[in-house]
């Protein structure tokens, strides 16, 4: 059974000159006609998706290839939403800022930020599931299917700058791609094994 699954690919674009028009209507015609195009800012390009899938593995990855196979020099900026603030995580789970932040201030076992201050930032998959596996809160489980795949993503695009290009090769070498996924997934599972053993500590 497919579902909606809702995210955002942002790119950055090579070097050369591009006709924002011509470009928007041929990633339209070549498998995006279900994404939001924003070519707003030289150089950049983002891409809102709603796609029907089996999973958000699926959806995701297939996306990015879609993009890919029409602009094979684009860069990935980021997969949304990943990272996120306070203000983000509390309208997912309905609940207000405050308490968001009382949940970090008071919890040993809460995902560290990735940066710290006034704009901290979270991987939004980790604070999910630590809500889930701690708090009573209800949040869409689609939204951490997404944020789970877009972390692993975004860490693979970072971690090998050539990641974006194999997976560009979803289709003929999906295994490839899921090796390098359960790689960065081992990670986030350790991770979540961190945060689970500092909790009951």
């Amino acid at each position: 059974m497919t579902k909606e699954y809702e995210f955002t690919l942002k790119y950055k674009l090579p070097g050369q000159e591009y006709d924002a028009d011509k470009l928007a209507a041929e990633l339209y015609e070549n498998g995006c006609d279900d994404a939001l195009i924003g070519i707003g800012v030289a150089g950049k390009i983002a891409l809102e998706f709603v796609r029907e899938a089996t999973s958000a593995e699926v959806a995701i990855l297939s996306a990015h290839q879609d993009v890919l196979n029409l602009l094979p020099e684009a860069t990935l900026i980021e997969a949304m939403p990943d990272y996120v603030g306070l203000t983000d995580i509390a309208e997912i789970v309905a609940v207000s800022r405050q308490q968001v932040r009382k949940l970090y201030e008071n919890n040993a076992g809460f995902p560290a930020p990735l940066h710290e201050g006034k704009s901290g930032l979270w991987h939004l998959a980790e604070t999910l599931n630590w809500i889930e596996q701690n708090k009573s809160y209800s949040f869409d489980p689609l939204v951490m299917e997404v944020a789970k795949i877009n972390l692993e993503l975004n860490l693979a695009s970072r971690a090998k700058p050539s990641s974006t290009k194999l997976i560009s090769n979803y289709t003929s070498n999906s295994q490839v791609i899921k090796e390098y996924l359960v790689t960065t997934s081992a990670t986030f599972s350790a991770k979540q094994a961190l945060s689970s053993t500092a909790e009951v500590a």
